[in-house]
């Protein structure tokens, strides 16, 4: 069987390293290819036996640099280096799908084919720019079957699995995963079971099962438009309760950012308005509980009219504060 003259990876990435860089000590090399320094010295001499013109600068202030302007040819991104690369600027989305090393080897590629002046734009962005995924207060979890069926979704591949719905009960699914979204911490899968498309939560599969046959792809099937269509659709199914409010002009202002901002802007546009300027609105909310702690952040910018029972607890609310507050 004919060997493969294919380049180990790892000396494609040293390589990478000394062209995107004048030079590099063996502890910088070992550091970011996380050997030791005497594999890097076994390394260096390896590719200079293949051609490759390494030289090693001796002394204190030494270390590895190419010589003459070597370029490497081997710049050309793979498929999944460059679907990485699109994904760059969440590190930690990159490792819970186990890209984090396709990231890395084309980020080294990217960075080998710039001009030398330009070679520092990475490490510019990087200092500049940050996404933090994660809502606030939470501590984010990798759900463990999150691999597989990033997987199955690279590959449009079939999977059996079987679900836990929000009443606890498991029912086995034949999906086609098309596509995955991380919102504010949590992972989700947009699949489609029959004819049907649905998004399902990453972390309540109890089993995946990844099949051999692929899938024929929707082409005009759109991620993003149909997680947003999915995700507005939610945030109405949750408002099941309503709430007659009388607002200042401070209040209705600030009514969008205490609650669910479409409906806020809804009924703020419907409401009715007082010769005071203040505005009579119906409120869509999730119960009457979460409406308490979000209409009681705008303090005396808001009133509740109705229902009664939520215009007594805000009466008692506001005698124990004042009573508090002497």
């Amino acid at each position: 069987m004919k060997r493969s003259l294919r380049p180990p990876p790892r000396l494609i990435k040293l390589v990478l390293l000394l062209q995107s860089r004048p030079s590099m000590t063996a502890a910088e090399l070992a550091a970011e290819l996380e050997v030791s320094e005497r594999t890097i010295t076994r390394d260096a001499l390896a590719l200079s036996e293949a051609g490759v013109p390494v030289y090693a600068d001796r002394g204190r202030a030494g270390g590895y640099r190419l010589v003459g302007g070597y370029r490497t040819r081997l710049t050309g991104l793979a498929r999944g280096e460059a679907e990485a690369l699109f994904l760059s600027g969440l590190p930690g989305a990159l490792r819970d799908l186990g890209l984090a090393d396709a990231a890395s080897a084309a980020r080294l590629k990217v960075s080998a084919a710039l001009l030398p002046s330009l070679r520092d734009a990475p490490d510019a962005v990087g200092r500049r720019f940050h996404l933090d995924a994660p809502g606030w207060y939470q501590e984010p979890e990798t759900p463990e079957l999150l691999a597989p069926i990033a997987e199955a979704v690279w590959d449009d591949r079939w999977v059996s699995t079987r679900y836990r719905r929000g009443d606890g009960e498991e029912v086995e699914r034949e999906l086609q995963p098309y596509g995955l979204v991380l919102k504010a911490g949590v992972w989700y899968v947009c699949a489609r079971s029959g004819q049907v498309f649905r998004t399902y939560r990453v972390d309540r599969f109890a089993a995946v099962a990844v099949g051999e046959e692929r899938f024929t792809r929707d082409e005009d099937f759109d991620l993003a438009a149909f997680w947003a269509e999915r995700a507005a659709e939610f945030a109405r199914s949750i408002l099941r309760a309503e709430v007659v409010v009388r607002l200042s002009e401070a209040g209705a202002r600030r009514l969008p950012y205490v609650t669910d901002r479409a409906a806020a802007e809804e009924a703020l546009a419907a409401g009715t308005r007082d010769a005071e300027g203040r505005v009579t609105a119906t409120l869509p909310v999730e119960s009457e509980e979460v409406a308490f702690s979000q209409l009681l952040a705008l303090g005396a910018e808001a009133e509740v009219l109705a229902p009664a029972a939520l215009r007594a607890r805000f009466r008692d609310a506001a005698r124990a504060m004042a009573e508090s507050y002497g």
